[in-house]
């Protein structure tokens, strides 16, 4: 039987692909999730896809995610940093979390250096680019 892993993005990943592309590349998110859907596919594992830009919403997602996956691939944006709300959602889930971020946060501002998900997540993936959310799917197989 197929996993479920959520796949969960924090604020303006919405718009990925024409913010800083420097820095995110020039895929949107819509390219990444098909992409994750057909290397899910040969992995046997299934994904529920998910962005939003409010704290509030991704902590639903989590708790959501508590009764129906297997495990969490969160890229919690700038919400790493400041969530306090989504590291207790997460530390209420008794799967596998993986926490991703397209751009190497140790190479930039000293404030993206500290996560509060780092602290629960099994793994941590940054600085792959858009490619990071596939490779963390191989976690799961």
């Amino acid at each position: 039987m197929s996993k479920l892993i959520y796949v969960l993005n924090g604020p303006n990943l919405n718009l990925l692909g024409k913010r800083q592309p420097e820095i995110y590349g020039h895929e949107t998110l819509a390219d990444v999730e098909e992409r994750m859907r057909k290397k899910a596919a040969t992995l046997d594992l299934t994904i529920e896809f998910f962005q939003s830009n409010y704290e509030g919403a991704i902590v639903e997602k989590i708790h959501e995610a508590r009764e129906k996956a297997d495990g969490i691939i969160i890229n919690p944006a700038a919400y790493t940093h400041t969530s306090v709300a989504i590291l207790d959602a997460l530390n209420a889930f008794d799967n596998p979390v993986v926490e991703l971020h397209i751009s190497n946060v140790h190479k930039r501002e000293a404030f993206r250096h500290h996560s509060f998900v780092s602290a629960r997540a099994e793994a941590v993936m940054a600085g792959f680019g858009t490619l990071g959310y596939e490779l963390a799917l191989e976690y799961f197989k």
